[in-house]
């Protein structure tokens, strides 16, 4: 098995220890942040989505326009874009750069932020409306006729679409949800099923039971897994830096700069990020929780903390569970994004790459 990397970018410098300052999108800030994930390895970049942040296919656009090679997976939730409408922005975005792109889709773990934008389903809900969508994105970009549809929540009449994607059948689909409604759309439409980082126990599990599904539809499927690894040149320094990070957050929220955090969160994944926090503030001897903690678990918050090398060794204890791509970004965006290239992205690759070549034993003829 081969692996990959995909980065995460934000529209100016912030983070969980970093406050936004100044405008919401900084294009000079994109166009570095891009270009330093491309140089430093990473195969792919995510950009994010909220109800209150940048539009992602305009931001796309931007990174596609100042890089080469880098892939962009776009997180995406079904809803609040006609599907027929998005399976050709999607397919635009494509062609413009040069077949890189990709969705994540998010049905929403969030009533609150859902409503934002006016959307008023309950969660199973969202997961039957994501699924219809995605159905009808995919049959626009492989039929060659036009189309009707009648649905629960959708319907048109003589749909088609001029512009194809570049990759085929589709853009490749990654997915997240760990409810078991989530588990059962993934396992319908997604070509990578997306995790983050829980102890290898639970994540052994959860692996388990999404290919179960998959199985069940008479599908392959990859694995993604998402996480925050706090490097330095020594263990204790690396631990030295988590506290750092930790008092920097907490200094955060008791001054009411880093949002109210939910401590009892709607979504199966934030829950089972805080179940694997009250267990221990580190687990697997360096997954650390206490962000998650700390923050209600909204996204990707435990890390993984030791020196280069320890925290490879960490994420091939994943890899040999099944993941062949890891979602990494840092506490300080940028730095972070530039030091993971620096040794540890070469370090995990070196390994695969070592495992892989490795000619088995013929043993019936030794």
């Amino acid at each position: 098995m081969t692996v990959n990397f995909i980065g995460m970018i934000v529209s100016t410098n912030y983070s969980e220890t970093r406050p936004v300052v100044g405008p919401a999108i900084d294009p000079a800030f994109i166009d570095r942040f891009a270009q330093a994930h491309e140089e430093a390895g990473f195969d792919r970049i995510l950009i994010d989505k909220s109800s209150s942040g940048p539009d992602t296919i305009l931001i796309a656009s931007r990174i596609a326009a100042v890089t080469k090679n880098l892939k962009l997976m776009l997180a995406h939730r079904p809803g609040f874009t006609a599907p027929t409408l998005a399976a050709r922005q999607f397919a635009t975005l494509d062609h413009l750069s040069g077949g890189r792109a990709a969705i994540h889709v998010i049905s929403g773990g969030n009533d609150a932020e859902q409503r934002r934008d006016g959307d008023f389903l309950s969660h199973d809900e969202r997961y039957a409306r994501t699924d219809e969508y995605i159905d009808i994105m995919k049959k626009i970009w492989t039929s060659n006729a036009p189309i009707d549809h009648d649905g629960r929540f959708y319907r048109f009449q003589n749909a088609q679409a001029d512009v194809k994607p570049v990759q085929q059948p589709h853009i490749p689909i990654f997915f997240g949800g760990a409810s078991d409604v989530a588990i059962k759309v993934a396992a319908r439409h997604a070509s990578i099923y997306a995790l983050w980082g829980e102890p290898l126990d639970q994540t052994r599990e959860l692996i388990a039971k999404v290919r179960a599904a998959f199985a069940a539809e008479g599908r392959p499927v990859e694995f993604s897994l998402s996480v925050r690894p706090v490097l330095a040149s020594t263990e204790a320094a690396a631990w030295q830096r988590a506290e750092a990070i930790r008092d920097r957050v907490k200094e955060l929220i008791a001054a009411g700069r880093s949002g109210q955090p939910n401590l009892k969160p709607e979504n199966a994944g934030s829950q089972r990020l805080l179940q694997a926090a009250a267990r221990s503030p580190v687990l697997d001897k360096r997954l650390w929780t206490e962000i998650a903690g700390l923050t209600g678990a909204p996204g990707n918050s435990t890390a993984l903390v030791g020196t280069p090398q320890q925290v490879a060794e960490a994420l091939l204890d994943y890899y040999d569970l099944g993941i062949t791509t890891f979602l990494i970004r840092g506490f300080d965006p940028f730095e972070d994004a530039v030091d993971y290239g620096r040794e540890l992205i070469p370090l995990v690759r070196a390994e695969v790459a070592r495992r892989t070549s490795k000619i088995p034993i013929d043993r019936a003829s030794a």
